[in-house]
């Protein structure tokens, strides 16, 4: 693989996390360039990580990976989306101040239904002549500059959206769960 074909791929495994990062940021009360950093390093970790598992498990079984990844990230999207859904509607209109951050295990699992699709890349890769380490690199650092930039566009978004913030993100979540779902079911092409 190219340079080119490797930036296209990272850019690619990046924008689900970028969706997924702008509703997180939407439902903070402005987030610092500090939270923004936090929340792309624990996304680009954690896609960085994915395609090389992927890559290791594809040299011993892909079949078995490739036929649970799209409804293990559909169903921890739509858990994580509802979750944000039921949180946004109860009623509190912002009455309290939203958080000023996520906590870590709530990011990571979130970076980590992102990034499932990397995991099936990485199973992919496996049957290329392509270097798992520096594609790997530049999928995590991709993710984690669009996740940085996603947070601080949502730090906008979230006062003009006020109480509809938290629905959003969760709506946005659910709706990347559902169109990997769909994208591997071949319903959309």
């Amino acid at each position: 693989m190219n340079v080119y074909a490797t930036l296209i791929l990272a850019f690619g495994m990046s924008m689900d996390a970028f969706a997924a990062a702008i509703g997180k940021g939407a439902s903070l009360y402005r987030p610092s360039v500090k939270e923004a950093i936090r929340t792309g390093l624990i996304f680009g970790v954690i896609e960085a990580l994915t395609p090389l598992i992927g890559w290791g498990v594809g040299i011993a079984a892909s079949r078995y990976v490739m036929a649970w990844d799209h409804w293990v990230a559909f169903t921890l999207l739509l858990i994580l989306g509802a979750r944000m859904i039921v949180e946004g509607g109860r009623g509190k209109a912002r009455t309290a101040e939203p958080p000023e951050r996520h906590g870590f295990w709530l990011l990571a699992a979130t970076a980590l239904a992102t990034s499932l699709d990397a995991m099936a890349v990485g199973v992919g890769l496996a049957f290329l002549q392509v270097n798992i380490v520096t594609t790997a690199l530049a999928i995590g650092a991709t993710t984690m500059i669009m996740a940085s930039v996603g947070i601080l566009l949502g730090r906008f978004l979230g006062p003009v959206m006020g109480k509809w913030a938290e629905i959003f993100g969760g709506v946005v979540l659910i709706g990347i769960g559902t169109t990997i779902l769909l994208e591997h079911l071949g319903v959309l092409g």
